[in-house]
């Protein structure tokens, strides 16, 4: 019989599978030569003749197919060889190792400027012992990386001469490039801890500890202890974005990370050294993965290692009406009336004006509207960032019902980053729009899933749900009325708040040249366009990277409103349902035992922390 365990194992090896023979059958799933793609790549003066070619398929084994290429590549990696690069003709291990090592060293750097960052959103929770709506961290966390590694290049490598902007020889060289992947990270992980702080600051273990005179930096170590376990595999994949994600920051600072090496590969279709690359930040992510789970379990401790200790439920902190009222007018205004003007129009005699009455953002590099590229280009990205969601939000609701098999996809897509699934998509439909979202969708599933998960955990154990049974409501019955409306409202509030991200992620792929191509006005596309002349005319990248922030304290504010109105919905609604089953419980009989609430794991909170 196949137990939960085994069955996460034979789903993540298989996805794992997929994902590397995917990698080897790029060349002939593109349908592209290989052999033109490696000729140019070698030499790109060298005429494409018929010859030519034939000797390149003989020196690559590419005449035997590329299932055999895939065997004979399955069968080095066993005995610890990665194969020789088409391109340069040397071993992959040592570039994908030199890789790895970069990117560990600048994720190094930019986790500790990122807990900085997070220490400075939490301390006033702490301070205060109360939330805040999160409006500013999310735009912090909305903020591009690719762009503010190029302020950070103007500033402090151009303008101020402080550091070198380009290459990889010392410490020094990793201060701006750490900088500009610690910000919004640092962003996302203050707002998970500062989320969860103010429910956990409330248990009754808080209050008898202030009563008794506890020094209130022990109280918040023991808070920040009680908020840990759960998040911490949230910790993980920021850690891993960080090193396989960063490869728009490697771009911009010439970083020979591992993620620019897959780049690289994946351009010139060097087949063999993208399959390391790829293989390498696989099989980060899952020891990342595993580590993150170790320390969780450390954290808990021994006592509470099986029972979980589950956080309390998080009351979201509203926003002032004002502050979403104003970023939707303002957001809604700007693509409105960018909408009404043409987006393609060039004027060369008015190349990078300044904003003003007739251009009120400005122009491009060629002249061109930047308010009506802008306006233009929500459609592609803010409407496209919505269909991934609603993708990854049907895909989540679906899988949270049989989460031992969907955990072992889960590890794979949580270890696979957007801009390497985008490489791959890419590599095989060419670069666009639609393979761009196809990119995301793949990987965006896993967060969404196991909120699902947990829901469906949960209403299954409830006592209403046993009731219902006992009067002889049909499983169908019990789904569609019960178990999916409470799981869905919650999981479309998590995937609301997920949109900024999508929509950064998809933005990132087009900034790389993988997504939306010119002249589309996509807000990718225009913030890489803009990046030769930003300090010129920083008007034109500023446009989309202030619209994707406002966009991300908008989701925000909303989603806070949103879930207030379905908690007093839900109250109500339960009140009702524990006196109906109240009713039917007593027809049942006495002998029978309890059903424990998924709301008794919670009491265990209001003990002291686990030491």
């Amino acid at each position: 019989m196949w137990t939960p365990g085994s069955r996460a194992g034979i789903t993540r090896l298989g996805c794992l599978v997929a994902v590397l023979a995917t990698v080897g059958l790029l060349p002939w799933l593109s349908g592209r030569d290989p052999a033109l793609t490696v000729l140019r790549a070698r030499s790109a003066e060298q005429e494409a003749t018929p010859e030519a070619l034939d000797a390149i398929r003989a020196d690559l084994g590419l005449d035997a197919g590329p299932l055999s290429l895939l065997g004979h590549w399955a069968s080095g990696l066993l005995r610890g060889d990665l194969g020789t690069s088409w391109v340069s003709g040397t071993d992959v291990m040592p570039s994908v190792v030199a890789g790895l090592q970069v990117s560990l060293s600048l994720m190094g750097a930019a986790l500790v400027l990122a807990l900085l960052v997070a220490c400075a959103l939490v301390a006033p929770v702490l301070i205060r012992a109360r939330g805040s709506a999160g409006a500013f961290a999310a735009m912090i966390v909305a903020l591009p990386e690719f762009l503010l590694a190029t302020l950070a290049l103007l500033v402090g490598g151009v303008w101020l001469g402080w550091l070198p902007t380009s290459g990889w020889v010392g410490p020094q060289y990793m201060v701006l490039p750490a900088l500009a992947l610690g910000i919004p990270a640092g962003g996302l992980l203050g707002r998970l801890v500062a989320d969860a702080l103010p429910a956990v600051l409330e248990e009754r273990w808080v209050e008898l500890w202030r009563g008794a005179g506890v020094r209130q930096a022990r109280t918040s170590a023991a808070a920040l202890r009680r908020v840990l376990p759960p998040l911490v595999p949230q910790f993980g994949m920021v850690a891993v974005g960080l090193t396989g994600g960063a490869v728009a920051v490697e771009v911009v600072f010439a970083v020979p990370g591992i993620g620019r090496t897959a780049l690289g590969a994946a351009k010139s279709q060097d087949l063999p050294l993208l399959q390391g690359s790829v293989l390498a930040l696989l099989t980060l992510g899952l020891v990342a993965g595993a580590l993150a789970a170790l320390v969780r379990r450390r954290l808990l401790g021994p006592a509470l290692r099986d029972a979980g200790l589950t956080l309390p439920a998080a009351r979201p902190v509203r926003a002032h009406p004002a502050i979403p009222v104003a970023l939707g007018v303002v957001l809604l205004t700007c693509i409105g009336w960018g909408l009404l003007r043409d987006p393609y129009a060039v004027d060369t005699t008015a190349r990078l004006q300044a904003p003003s009455w007739a251009y009120p953002l400005g122009t491009d590099g060629l002249g061109r509207d930047v308010l009506a590229r802008l306006g233009h280009g929500a459609a592609s990205t803010v409407g496209t960032a919505a269909a991934v969601c609603l993708v990854g939000l049907i895909l989540a609701l679906a899988l949270g019902f049989v989460p031992s098999v969907a955990s072992g996809a889960a590890d794979i897509a949580n270890a696979l980053p957007p801009v390497i699934a985008g490489i791959l998509v890419a590599a095989v439909s060419g670069p666009g729009t639609g393979g761009a979202a196809f990119a995301v969708a793949v990987i965006s599933w896993p967060a969404l899933s196991a909120h699902a998960a947990a829901l469906v955990q949960e209403v299954r154990a409830s006592t209403f749900l046993h009731a219902q049974r006992a009067i002889g409501a049909t499983p169908w019955w019990i789904l569609t009325r019960h178990v999916l409306p409470s799981v869905a409202a919650p999981v479309s509030r998590h995937a609301l708040l997920r949109l900024p991200g999508i929509a950064l992620a998809l933005a990132s792929l087009g900034f790389l040249g993988l997504g939306a191509q010119p002249p589309a006005p996509e807000w990718g596309l225009l913030l890489d366009e803009s990046r030769a002349y930003v300090e010129r005319a920083p008007w034109a990248a500023l446009a989309p990277a202030v619209a994707l922030a406002m966009m991300a304290g908008l989701a925000v504010s909303l989603a806070a409103y949103a879930e207030g109105g379905a908690a007093r919905a839900g109250s109500a609604s339960v009140s009702g349902r524990g006196r109906f089953a109240v009713a039917l419980a007593s027809l049942r009989s006495s002998k029978e035992p309890p059903v424990e609430s998924p709301n008794e794991s919670s009491k265990v909170s209001l003990k002291e922390p686990a030491r």
